[in-house]
């Protein structure tokens, strides 16, 4: 391998500081925009609280010169809050929480000033400034990270990584990136043990070529020009090993990222546990206290109930048009498994013929679905009627009158039938552990184009990890999938 190394450990030989600039510019390109577009959106939001905060005759000096500084000091303030730090960029909700933090600090500083100049700000001054920042500093950032994630998908402004780990791990981790490309890590490399028999005398993992092993690991790095290395599962790289790895690494200015193992664990369970002598990292336990619980069923409620009442009308139209459509009655009745097991009733716009379930039998050979349901494209029990409500998902109206019941959650596993559940392996039965919802991670994700194994696993990422801020965003996606109508929300 180019550059040299020993069986202690990394090799640090070599003119390391004059490493050129990496091709991760990308987070160069991305700051710049982002520290200019937060200083626009700051001057915006500083001419509007001056318009709709002081009167004209209130406006002194001590308006004038907090405006001017205003700009600078938000700039500031994000900068303390950690909302430019290169790890968060594009990846991690902390560069939203990093705007709140910055928001809270400048409304501090406003507060401890007007004390020391003996000022009294005009309220609405303080709350436009407030509402403006916080609310366009959100929007910087969600439009940034659009423009980064669609270069992404094209295979731009990636990050060159270099992958070390067990050979077994390391095809794991690498398959993982490359169906996450939102992460931005472009796997060039690999460094392995070699100690997987299956793995032995190959020359690539996953389409990526292996290049020694992890004593050989900035080498590769040299050589691929990385700015990231990934550490899997690795019996060579503990303690010792790991440590020499950073320092090398760190005087290269290539970022350093260790893969825990643990799937579908969300970052806000993740925590160190530090002492003097070792760090630990911390799992919480999934949000399921008795206080989360009453808060979701409180928020699912009321939201149904408001639901109901705005989309009064349209339940009527589609109730008209099914009934003078299609002989049978409107609504679909069918008994689903619901949290703990039980069953329950589910209710939808029925948008099948009535002896759909009789016609099921002889169109299993023209199965579209995974292994455990059943999809058909072009369903020839479907009304004409049902087509309609199926593209928009009409269809699943009435089903805020479960959650309105208690037996459904607006966001959920989707619920399934007892012949589903009875194929379920040991891990799937974690799904019963919160109710099922109208909506959830999968649905959003793909829906009937997603295999079994991958349904499932979106559904126990969402029992591990639920929140009501997850919900939100999981309704929102929902919401705007449906209007667009592209079927997969």
């Amino acid at each position: 391998m180019p550059g040299g190394s020993t069986a202690h450990g990394p090799s640090i030989d070599g003119d390391i500081f004059s490493v050129a600039s990496r091709a991760g510019s990308w987070s160069q390109k991305y700051l710049h925009r982002l520290v200019a577009f937060d200083l626009l959106t700051a001057f915006v939001t500083v001419g509007l609280a001056l318009v709709f905060g002081p009167g004209r005759a209130d406006i002194n000096s001590t308006y004038i010169v907090a405006s001017l500084v205003m700009p600078l000091l938000w700039i500031v303030a994000l900068g303390l809050s950690r909302a430019y730090e290169r790890r968060y960029l594009g990846v991690s909700e902390e560069e939203y929480r990093a705007v709140g933090r910055a928001v809270v600090g400048l409304l501090s500083l406003l507060a401890i000033g007007g004390l020391f100049v003996k000022a009294q700000w005009s309220r609405l001054y303080v709350i436009t400034l407030v509402v403006g920042l916080f609310a366009l500093g959100l929007l910087v950032r969600r439009a940034m990270r659009h423009w980064l994630h669609r270069n992404r998908r094209e295979g731009k402004l990636m990050q060159r990584t270099v992958v070390v780990g067990r050979a077994d791990a390391a095809a794991e981790l690498i398959r993982n990136i490359k169906n996450s490309p939102d992460q931005g890590l472009d796997v060039v490399a690999v460094c392995t043990s070699g100690l997987d028999t299956d793995w032995n005398t190959t020359s690539a993992i996953e389409g990526v070529p292996v290049m020694g092993t992890s004593v050989d690991a900035v080498s590769a790095v040299d050589l691929c020009d990385a700015e990231v290395v990934a550490v899997t599962s690795h019996p060579e790289l503990a303690g010792k090993g790991l440590r020499r790895l950073a320092w090398a690494l760190e005087e290269r200015d290539v970022e350093l990222v260790v893969s825990t193992g643990l799937l579908d664990v969300a970052g806000p369970r993740l925590s160190l546990r530090q002492s003097a002598d070792m760090s630990l990292l911390h799992i919480e336990r999934p949000a399921a206290t008795r206080r989360s619980v009453i808060l979701k069923s409180l928020m699912d409620r009321t939201l149904a109930a408001m639901l109901v009442i705005a989309l009064s009308p349209v339940f009527i139209a589609i109730a008209l048009a099914i009934k003078f459509t299609s002989p049978g009655p409107v609504l679909f009745r069918q008994k689903r498994v619901g949290v703990g097991g039980e069953f329950f009733t589910i209710y939808k716009f029925r948008t099948m013929v009535v002896d759909a379930e009789k016609q099921l039998t002889s169109l299993l050979a023209h199965n579209e679905g995974n292994a455990v349901q059943f999809k058909m494209k072009k369903d020839p029990r479907i009304t004409p009627i049902g087509t309609f409500l199926r593209r928009f998902s009409l269809d699943e109206l009435p089903q805020l009158f479960n959650v309105l019941i208690g037996n459904m959650s607006l966001v959920g596993p989707r619920p399934q039938s007892q012949a589903e559940v009875e194929q379920y392996e040991p891990d799937a039965m974690r799904r019963l552990h919160v109710r099922p919802g109208m909506t959830g991670l999968w649905q959003i994700s793909g829906r009937s184009d997603l295999d079994w194994e991958q349904s499932i696993r979106l559904d126990l990422r969402y029992v591990d990890n639920w929140s009501p801020i997850v919900d939100l965003q999981i309704l929102f996606r929902t919401f705007k999938a449906v209007v667009t109508s592209n079927g997969a929300y």
